[in-house]
């Protein structure tokens, strides 16, 4: 019998995530994959599986599954009230189940499979793209979801540990944008000396911000340009987009910065973990 994982209740979102469809800007494709990659990475790395193994991304909590075959199973990210797999792995028994309340301080939590969730890959990937509809439909309940073969040992110990989410206010570091000078001095002011707090209409697309608007120092129509990961775009409200995962390929709004996106140290995964409700500060990189 292949190993599966069945879906007893999904909470308000879970998805199938691995790092991505790299390399296909070009083609109008975006990347999208897990919203925080440092904890996705650090769940798959407790399970032994590789970076690129697919995984679960839950929203909020709420999720619910139970194990068809002997599974080892591990949470990252945001702490889920119940989650007793929380950044130590576990092994549930044919029939067990787990269950995750809602987390006590950021929004996504990872739930890994030793082996990986194995449904079809698309376009070289196995994420959820919500923007575009590629990639596995939202998981539902009743779903069992396939489980791949381990290919690697479980580690004694992660040398890589990724803390917590924080609840409360987030300073994140920014850098200047190719449209910074659509803003001004006065512009980059107003978006690094307030704290901007994050709406309810935020999604795995970016964050939006809410707080005193950015007024333009020129008007006018923008060609519409490449966008990346971390993008900090400005509509016509003023009021900045950070994009996140599942952004768009362009856009045709100006980008007054980005937030710093290193690979050791990602700041866009922090932000990724922002509920609605709390605050962020941008404060000048480097």
């Amino acid at each position: 019998m292949t190993p599966a994982l069945t879906v007893l209740t999904t909470g308000p979102l879970t998805t199938v995530q691995d790092t991505g469809r790299l390399g296909q800007a070009s083609l109008g494709i975006g990347r999208s994959g897990s919203c925080d990659r440092s904890s996705a990475g650090l769940a798959n790395r407790l399970v032994g599986n590789p970076p690129d193994a697919a995984l679960l991304e839950v929203t909020l909590g709420g999720l619910a599954v139970r194990a068809e075959n002997e599974l080892t199973l591990v949470t990252t990210g945001a702490r889920c009230a119940g989650a007793t797999a929380h950044n130590g792995p576990v092994r549930l028994r044919a029939g067990q189940e787990l269950r995750l309340g809602p987390p006590t301080s950021g929004l996504r939590t990872y739930l890994a499979v030793r082996g990986g969730i194995d449904v079809p890959a698309v376009l070289g990937s196995r994420s959820t793209d919500l923007l575009s509809g590629l990639g596995p439909a939202v998981v539902r309940d009743g779903d069992v979801l396939p489980v791949g073969s381990p290919r690697l040992p479980v580690p004694d110990l992660d040398l890589a540990p990724v803390p917590d989410p924080p609840g409360g206010e987030v300073t994140v570091r920014v850098l200047p944008g190719p449209r910074a000078d659509w803003f001004g001095d006065a512009g980059w002011a107003r978006l690094t000396e307030q704290p901007w707090t994050v709406t309810s209409e935020s999604n795995r697309i970016g964050l939006r911000l809410d707080g005193e608007p950015l007024a333009r120092l020129r008007e006018g129509e923008l060609p519409s340009e490449g966008m990346v990961r971390g993008a900090l775009q400005v509509p016509p409200s003023g009021l900045p987009v950070l994009f996140l995962a599942d952004h768009p390929v362009t856009g045709g709004y100006p980008v007054i910065g980005y937030v710093a996106d290193d690979p050791l140290r990602s700041d866009v995964d922090r932000c990724a973990q922002l509920r609605p409700g709390q605050t962020v500060r941008f404060g000048r990189a480097g």
